[in-house]
């Protein structure tokens, strides 16, 4: 069944329940967003969460319209491969849980920049936090803006990529009005939100799925290994990955990149200091991984579901990475009942728009807040600059970053995009994940170590994927007309990774051993408040 074949019916309920989940969501952030002019207000919403709700919050911004579309996808038409990345984001939270939660939560205070300076302040490592915290979401952004705009057209009925790009802007002006009103608060609840519908949505689904295999686990196999056309190689590695020697270590390099990609990028880490404490901010992560975990089970069973019931060839005609088997599935599997059936499409696209809509606002604020907090304010000031000023440079930042992702968002609509997705990660897990490990760590630590993993790990993950066959080379390529493929890498993270190690330890080595014992002091002398915790002012 094609997703683009919606009946008037469906389009009006869909139309209608939109506009009402974006004029619900901006009443939203008017009503939470900050009374007055404090920092602490706008930035951690002054920790006012109780863990079960910021829980809620962080399940919701970690999950991404990549992790519901692209996961799901890769699920439905390379079966196992897809399954272990969906494992791996699920295995990323639980990184974050038990290894960087509390101690980013105790070093830092706003943003990323204040847990790699919790040692001693320096300008130059606000800088290239600054930049590394863009460079890591700007192209998520730009997937999920292009992502949103082909879902309303594709939903709604329309067509032509004159409505995609009015769309495209139109839902982007919208994400920059909730990152600049709502603030963290704001932002929360729309997570909080999303979370409850995508998870209510996705249960429906997978329930359906399995009503539809007689509640047979290896029947829903069996049938997805036949609808799959490659047999029983669908549940074994391969169809994402060639199963060559370096096609193995690919895919499980992949894996890595995604365990410690998406566990560090900043608008996920910024809700670390949402808590009031360490114990607080432990049990929001329990839940917060509980959801995963149950998610990633859910998903895993829809994407399978897509395939068993639909076959390949359905869901490559729906796009070549399968980005809407979820939305093909919801429509397909209550056919016989046209009323059923447009409800179940409905609650799903409905699902999908939000979380689109509310994962772009946490990127939009996070940006905003780094170059409000980080670059201005620490930087470019002299001084402390007024709270009110710093408060009204946030705002303004959320409206400078959000205007070039819509830009690039419409310059880029027609191409395959799944390359942004995977440059996001690289860039995480080869730049933020090892300044992170090695500034809460490792007491040696040197600045001059932290800008040069910060910057070399940032670099080295845009070039690796830059001329690797996520760009170009292959169909499914950014460019699949071009040919520039160096590294015949799905993702940068096989070299990357380790460079962004080593670049840490190396140059820390380099500084000398002045600058070491100097790192190690300090490091001393934040001890207690990094494992311990510190009263908040």
């Amino acid at each position: 069944m094609n997703p683009g074949s919606v009946d008037a019916s469906s389009q009006s309920l869909s139309f209608a329940i939109f506009a009402a989940l974006v004029s619900v969501t901006l009443l939203l952030c008017i009503m939470t967003s900050a009374e007055r002019d404090d920092l602490d207000e706008f930035y951690t919403g002054f920790r006012t969460l109780a863990p079960l709700r910021n829980g809620l919050a962080i399940a919701g911004d970690y999950i991404s319209a990549a992790t519901v579309l692209s996961t799901i996808g890769i699920i439905a038409l390379a079966g196992f491969d897809g399954l272990l990345l969906a494992l791996s984001t699920a295995l990323s939270l639980l990184l974050l849980m038990v290894l960087l939660a509390e101690p980013l939560r105790n070093a830092g205070r706003f943003t990323m920049g204040d847990a790699l300076t919790h040692r001693g302040s320096s300008r130059l490592v606000r800088l290239a936090a600054t930049a590394v915290t863009l460079a890591s979401l700007l192209p998520l952004m730009v997937f999920q803006l292009s992502g949103a705009g082909h879902l309303v057209t594709l939903v709604l009925g329309f067509e032509g990529s004159s409505v995609r790009t009015a769309t495209i802007i139109a839902l982007g002006g919208l994400m920059i009005g909730y990152a600049a009103i709502g603030g963290m608060k704001g932002t929360a609840l729309i997570h909080i939100i999303k979370l409850v519908v995508l998870f209510g949505a996705s249960l429906m689904l997978a329930l359906l799925v399995m009503d539809k295999v007689g509640w047979d686990p290896s029947r829903l196999v069996t049938l997805a290994d036949t609808g799959s056309g490659g047999g029983s190689v669908y549940a074994r590695s391969g169809l994402l990955i060639e199963p060559t020697t370096i096609g193995k270590a690919d895919l499980v390099a992949s894996s890595l990149t995604v365990v410690f990609g998406a566990a560090c990028l900043p608008h996920v880490t910024m809700r670390m200091y949402t808590a009031r404490n360490a114990p607080e901010i432990r049990r929001a992560m329990s839940y917060a991984v509980m959801i995963m975990a149950v998610f990633a089970a859910l998903i895993a069973v829809i994407g399978a579901g897509a395939t068993a019931l639909l076959g390949r060839e359905v869901l490559a005609a729906g796009g070549p990475q399968g980005s809407t088997a979820i939305l093909q599935l919801a429509r397909a599997i209550l056919a016989d009942s046209a009323a059923l059936s447009t409800f179940v499409f409905t609650t799903v696209s409905t699902a999908v728009f939000l979380t689109l809509l509310s994962s772009v606002a946490g990127m939009i604020l996070a940006c905003g807040n780094s170059l409000a907090h980080d670059l201005y304010a620490h930087v470019l000031s002299r001084g402390e600059p007024p709270q009110r000023r710093e408060l009204l440079i946030a705002r303004l930042a959320a409206f400078a970053v959000g205007a070039p992702a819509i830009a690039l968002a419409v310059l880029v609509q027609n191409h395959g995009l799944r390359a942004l997705i995977i440059l996001s990660f690289s860039i995480a897990g080869s730049a933020i994940a090892p300044a992170l490990v090695y500034s809460l760590f490792w007491r040696r630590f040197t600045r001059t170590g932290l800008v040069a993993t910060l910057i070399g790990g940032t670099a080295t993950a845009i070039v690796v994927t830059a001329f690797s066959t996520t760009v170009s080379g292959t169909s499914q390529s950014l460019f699949p007309e071009k040919n520039f493929d160096i590294f015949p890498l799905t993702t940068s993270g096989m070299i990357s990774v380790p460079v962004g190690f080593f670049l840490g330890w190396a140059f820390t080595f380099l500084s000398g051993r002045r600058a070491r014992e100097r790192g190690r002091r300090e490091y001393l002398a934040a001890e207690a408040r990094l494992l311990a915790g510190a009263r908040r002012r």
